[in-house]
């Protein structure tokens, strides 16, 4: 589905429930929350992790956590206070595993990890002049492990287009595994969001369509994809944009094939969001709102046909969750847990807390980390349901 700029705004305007994000608790700050290392305040009822290294994390049969990091995947028997690494190819040199990454540990015991393979990335020169970068490459990879991470295999390639970001993955109630992925496009030059979908826990894979909703621009498109299942089987898809807020998009055949694309009423920067199933049955949403709390403004970037078509919010201060009861239809109020210390001065600076991994370590007990600016934090579901 390509959808075109005059379709887009006629379809922008027609969304009548604006998610606006307005909290109605009282709005963090140095008098009722607490810093953290990171040059960060957060709430009373979050707590820094010391040490903690990125996620996103799968908890082993044994209890232990493991993630990756390089090109190894790294294990904790200690609930991450040290880690001990392991390779993860046979031929080290030939990879490096992007930050922005997915992993998954499916109820047979099998992990899988999608990235981007950082070692292959090639023919980045972003041309003003035609608003592109032909020849971009950042290919998709997998590889999975049988026995917890001690060894790996099947290392695959599953496009060699350039892949913005993997963000996320996930195992349906039919067994099949499906993770987020990107392509860009080019002439001229924007992303777009496509999905994998495995039968065989990572064996094999194939390839949904391609959501491509135009766009001009290095940062342009729909991007950054995260992904969950709902009632009777659906999956939904909720992707990065510049105008506003989220896009979803639903899938009836375990991500096979994606309809229905249109924007959400959850007004979002142009930043991604993780959204996650938690064991209490609800939903969480963990993400960058389009202002920051208490405003409805914020420097826009953009416009130019360089960064995108279309001028955006990119405000990245603040991280805020919010929870849902009935499949996402309603949200409670949402809460800033995170934002930066305007008073504290750090080196270098923390300018941004964003795209957040979510993990459930315990029922209710969630550890949230940031790819940009360092957050490392727990906190507990029943503290921030109202």
């Amino acid at each position: 589905m390509k959808v075109t700029h005059k379709l887009f705004f006629t379809t922008l305007i027609s969304v009548i429930h604006c998610f606006s994000g307005e909290s109605q608790q009282a709005s963090l700050s140095v008098e009722n929350g607490k810093p953290i290392s990171i040059g960060a305040l957060v709430p009373q009822q979050v707590d820094e992790i010391e040490g903690m290294v990125m996620g996103p994390f799968v908890k082993l049969d044994n209890g232990n956590i493991l993630t990756v990091d390089g090109t190894d995947c790294i294990i904790s028997n200690d609930n991450g206070k040290t880690w001990e690494r392991r390779p993860v190819f046979e031929q080290p040199e030939k990879f490096l595993i992007s930050d922005e990454r997915a992993i998954l540990k499916t109820s047979n015991g099998v992990i899988i990890l999608a990235f981007m393979n950082l070692k292959e990335r090639a023919n980045w020169n972003w041309q003003e002049a035609i608003s592109d970068s032909p020849g971009a490459r950042l290919p998709t990879y997998t590889v999975r492990s049988l026995d917890g991470g001690n060894t790996w295999q099947d290392v695959q390639k599953l496009h060699n287009e350039w892949t913005g970001a993997i963000r996320d993955m996930i195992e349906t109630e039919n067994g099949n595994v499906v993770f987020t992925s990107m392509m860009m496009r080019h002439y001229p030059g924007h992303h777009t969001v496509l999905t994998y979908k495995s039968g065989n826990e990572g064996k094999t894979w194939e390839r949904s369509n391609i959501i491509d909703l135009g766009g001009i621009g290095h940062h342009s498109g729909v991007t950054e994809a995260t992904i969950e299942s709902l009632e009777k089987g659906e999956l939904w898809l909720l992707m990065r944009t510049n105008w506003g807020t989220f896009w979803e998009a639903f899938s009836m055949d375990d991500g096979k094939t994606w309809e229905n694309i249109r924007p959400t009423n959850i007004e979002a920067s142009s930043a991604p969001g993780m959204l996650k199933r938690l064991q209490s049955g609800r939903l969480i949403l963990v993400w960058n709102r389009r202002f920051p709390e208490g405003t409805r403004e914020y420097p826009l970037s953009g416009g130019d046909n360089q960064w995108s078509e279309v001028a955006a919010s990119n405000h990245r201060e603040e991280l805020s969750i919010a929870f849902s009861d009935d499949e996402g239809h309603t949200w409670s109020d949402p809460r800033v847990i995170a934002k930066i210390d305007s008073l504290r001065k750090m080196d270098p600076p923390l300018r941004r807390i964003s795209y957040p991994y979510v993990f459930e370590i315990n029922p209710g007990e969630l550890w949230i980390t940031t790819m940009q600016g360092g957050l490392r934090v727990t906190l507990r579901e029943d503290d921030f349901i109202l």
